[in-house]
């Protein structure tokens, strides 16, 4: 097992730790789901409260460590295999640093819980970008369209642009912070308009390729 599995082990298994440790303080009904204004209107038992995300973060850790080794390309997840193995890191602390807010908002603490998620939802965008750039043709990781997966030249023109989209979602989106009122669209909009825009432009790189080659 790689280092960086290994570090994400440790986080899943801190994740139970603390839901076993913190499991008979907290009341029997949890708060489970805030709405864009920061307002909770979402509920669950006290069990599926401290261990429904520990339980997630389990499985997809098992998926994260069955992909580099199931991939019929699994030779071009290497070549980009640090950027990956730093993003599953990035993103399995932002689990567990959501399962905390969540402990301690049901333990009685109270706090602005969407402008605590702004910043770190927008390093997961711009590392996301910074892992798609590097990305190679693979069928797991990264925008696979019938398009960049039909064609290596459109794979990498679309994830060199991709990759840049997506950072600039990372940094639009920590205009949540000081707009907190739009931090929703601040934080939505961006990311769904680069993959949108990615999942065109694929498209039409593959048919100015085609038409490239009908010609000679």
């Amino acid at each position: 097992m790689r280092r960086a599995e290994l570090f994400v082990l440790g986080i899943v298994l801190a994740s139970f730790l603390v839901g076993i440790y913190i499991y008979p303080s907290l009341p029997e009904r949890i708060v489970s789901h805030w709405n864009a204004a920061g307002q909770p209107d979402g509920y669950m038992d006290r069990f599926w409260g401290a261990y429904l995300m520990p339980f997630i973060s389990a499985g997809l850790f098992l998926l994260f460590l069955a992909i580099p080794r199931i991939d019929p390309k699994r030779a071009n997840i290497e070549k980009f295999r640090p950027y990956f193995d730093r993003f599953i890191i990035l993103l399995f602390g932002f689990l567990l640093y959501i399962y905390l807010l969540t402990l301690l908002w049901n333990l009685g603490w109270r706090f602005d819980f969407v402008q605590l998620l702004v910043p770190p939802l927008a390093a997961i965008f711009y590392y996301s970008g910074v892992l798609i750039e590097n990305a190679k043709q693979n069928w797991f990781i990264g925008i696979r369209t019938p398009w960049t997966l039909s064609s290596e030249n459109v794979w990498d023109s679309t994830h060199k642009l991709g990759g840049k989209l997506f950072k600039i979602s990372g940094i639009i989106a920590l205009l949540g912070v000081v707009l907190k009122e739009y931090a929703f669209l601040f934080i939505l909009l961006p990311v769904l308009s680069a993959g949108f825009y990615s999942i065109v432009y694929s498209y039409l790189e593959y048919q100015k390729e085609t038409r490239a080659k009908r010609k000679r």
